[in-house]
């Protein structure tokens, strides 16, 4: 992560655009996701605006942390974001809970990244903004991901390989409604899951390396992920 954050320091310094990552080619190699720990929650003053730093992993305290947070500084008016992701439902969660404060703005600044749940922390925002050089970046969702489970249970026999993978078709769909209300409720474009989320690989492959993918400043527009009539200056 350090590495990343110096990457992103020395391009904004030096004006060069940064490298691109070879397996993902719309986004940066060097993405600045921020800590890889527990996402932390810190008040600042930043262009004569009180905003919250949200920077780290979401994980299942994070939406009663956020609430007690901005509960605790009624000047806070912007919520900035950098994230690798997390706990999916959690950050469904903290989204709602930046929605519920009317005119909330979420932030990703200028060489900052929000992936993943970050996303949907992001979208809670009644007004939202991506900077220009912000990365917002998204992939398929999926429960696949503990591949040494997955193994495990391959190993155990047809019968529970059949079990987990009901399991996991079950959970898919059940997150795939949740994340469609979600972005309904949001005021998102549907399409950002039609043509962009659901599109991506889930796993890497030989014939598509690519899983992941960065909206340019016209798709975040053009998603409503940024909306154009609320952008703040």
């Amino acid at each position: 992560m350090r590495v990343a954050g110096a990457l992103a320091a020395l391009a904004l310094l030096t004006g060069a655009a940064p490298a691109m990552d070879p397996d993902n080619p719309t986004c940066p190699a060097a993405p600045d996701f921020g800590p890889a720990t527990k996402m932390t929650l810190t008040p600042a003053d930043k262009g004569g605006k009180r905003v919250l730093l949200a920077e780290g992993m979401v994980d299942a305290t994070l939406p009663a942390r956020l609430k007690a947070a901005i509960e605790a500084d009624e000047k806070i008016e912007e919520v900035w974001l950098r994230s690798s992701g997390g706990n999916a439902r959690a950050g469904n969660e903290a989204g709602r809970v930046i929605r519920s404060y009317r005119g909330m703005l979420t932030r990703i600044p200028t060489g900052w990244a929000c992936f993943s749940a970050c996303n949907f922390v992001f979208m809670g925002g009644d007004r939202r903004v991506v900077d220009e050089g912000g990365v917002f970046m998204v992939h398929m969702f999926t429960h696949t991901g503990d591949r040494a489970l997955i193994d495990e249970v391959v190993i155990e026999g047809s019968k529970a390989t059949t079990e987990l993978i009901g399991s996991i078709e079950q959970s898919s769909a059940l997150l795939a409604s949740e994340d469609n209300d979600f972005l309904i409720r949001m005021g998102i474009s549907r399409k950002l899951l039609t043509d962009i989320m659901y599109r991506q690989q889930a796993v890497k492959s030989e014939d598509n390396p690519s899983t992941r993918y960065c909206l340019s400043q016209a798709e975040v527009r053009q998603y409503n992920v940024m909306p154009e009539e609320k952008s703040a200056p």
